[in-house]
Formats: C-alpha cells, structure tokens, sequence
C-alpha cells in the first residue's frame, strides 16, 4: 500500500506541475504546427502536388512522425526534473522516503510520460484543425502506442539527468540525443526503399523507427503496407523490449542516486 501511495504521490506530482505550466502548454502548439504547416506543405508543394504513397499527401505522411517527434523532445525533456528536484533539495527527500526506488522511478517516469502524451494528443487536435484525416478508431489506437514509446523516452531522459550535474550539460546531450533519433526514424521519409546502406541500418537499430513505424500503420492504413518496416505487432514488440530495459537501467540510476 506504501508503495502504491508513492507511486501515485509522484505520478500526480508530475502531472500537475505541466498542467499548471500554461506556457508550456500552450508553447507546445507551436512546434507542431510549424513543422505540419511550413515543412509538410512547403515539401509537398515542392514535390508538386505532394508526396503521393497511393493518395497520402506528404502533410499526411508526417502527421505520424510529427507525433513521435513531439512525444521524443517532451519525454527527453522530462528528465530536467530530476535537476530541478536535486537542486531544490526535493530529490533527497523523496529519495530517504520509506518505499523502493523502482516505485519512485515508475512515479516519475509514468508522470512524465503522461505529460507527453497530452501533448501528443495536442498534435492529433492540431491535425484535425489543418484537415488531416484520421479516424477515432486510430486514434484510440495510437494511445497505447504513444504510451508505450513515452515509457522508453522518458527513462532515457531520467537515466541521463541522474548522472548529470547541470541543466546546461543536460540540454546539449538531450539535443546531441534528440535530433539524430528523430531524422534517423523514418518520420520525414520512408525507410523501406532506401538505397543508402548506413542509413537502413541506422534507421533499424534506432528504437524510435518502430515506434514511428507503428504510429504510419495505425494512422495511414492500407496505403503505408509497402513501405511498413515490421509487423505492428513486431514493433510493439520491440519498442515493449526496449522499455524493458530502460527502466531496468532507470531503477538503477535512481539506486546508485545519494
């Protein structure tokens, strides 16, 4: 019960400290927006017509990325918390608290990871405003996806912010993380297809890629088949994996912390 009570003590700690952050909220429209309006519609005017996969603008291509992306930035971005609470003096407290530091770690990490994906959710409200077609079974669909891919995200973050001393350092590690995660997962071009062979090969071993992967099937339907990379259920089952392991290293993190 003591371990519940913690966990969910940390979970709503984290929720309402972004639900109260109206800046944040409200910044996390623009992002997005730019990337779906400036970049989707400027490439696929410059494709002329857009980037066709059987009808699929290239704005509706990278609807599905765009997603992942604003799931990456927030999660990896999460893990700034455990600066600030280290700072503040609040980590220590929670630390010499009367419960195990895996409770303490899923408290934060399932907190987090609720953060990102409303901001997700923010996305797919942003798609519906530009007209970007998708239906409420997908939707609902992506959810446990986008929970999922929140999950490894966001360890990744808190493991990286307990063994950094700074915000500073923190920032320019999370960018030297972010962007190549992002541009090597397939969210701005197919993966399948390519003929550059260090490409491919970045692009599968980066666990984004499936998640990204999964979020095109669910969303695209029928017209991304060629170009799927796994199995939905693969990806799932790799992104679940990778989760796996990243909270194993999360719980770690957080015993080695004094």
């Amino acid at each position: 019960m003591t371990e519940l009570r913690g966990f969910y003590t940390l979970w709503l700690r984290e929720v309402k400290r972004y639900l109260r952050d109206r800046t944040r909220i409200v910044s996390s429209f623009v992002q997005p927006l730019l990337w779906l309006v400036v970049f989707g519609t400027g490439i696929g005017a410059a494709l002329r017509s857009g980037f066709q996969i059987t009808g699929v603008t290239y704005q509706q291509l990278i609807f599905p990325g765009i997603v992942a992306q604003t799931l990456l930035f927030t999660a990896m971005f999460m893990g700034i918390s455990v600066i600030w609470d280290r700072d503040f003096g609040f980590l220590k407290e929670i630390l010499v608290a009367p419960i195990s530091r895996f409770s303490l770690f899923l408290g934060k990490m399932f907190g987090d990871s609720t953060d990102a994906i409303i901001q997700g959710v923010i996305v797919f409200g942003i798609a519906l405003l530009l007209g970007i077609n998708f239906t409420l079974i997908a939707f609902l669909e992506c959810l446990p996806i986008m929970l999922l891919i929140t999950i490894g995200l966001v360890s990744v973050g808190l493991v990286i912010a307990s063994f950094i001393g700074s915000l500073e350092s923190f920032g320019a590690i999370q960018s030297f993380i972010n962007l190549p995660l992002f541009f090597l997962s397939g969210a701005l071009f197919p993966v399948v297809g390519s003929n550059i062979v260090w490409l491919n090969t970045a692009a599968r071993v980066n666990p984004l890629t499936y998640g990204v992967d999964a979020l095109k099937t669910v969303i695209l339907g029928a017209a991304y088949a060629p170009y799927q990379i796994q199995p939905l259920l693969v990806d799932i089952g790799i992104i679940g994996a990778f989760d796996l392991v990243m909270i194993g290293l999360g719980t770690w993190a957080f015993t080695r912390m004094k």
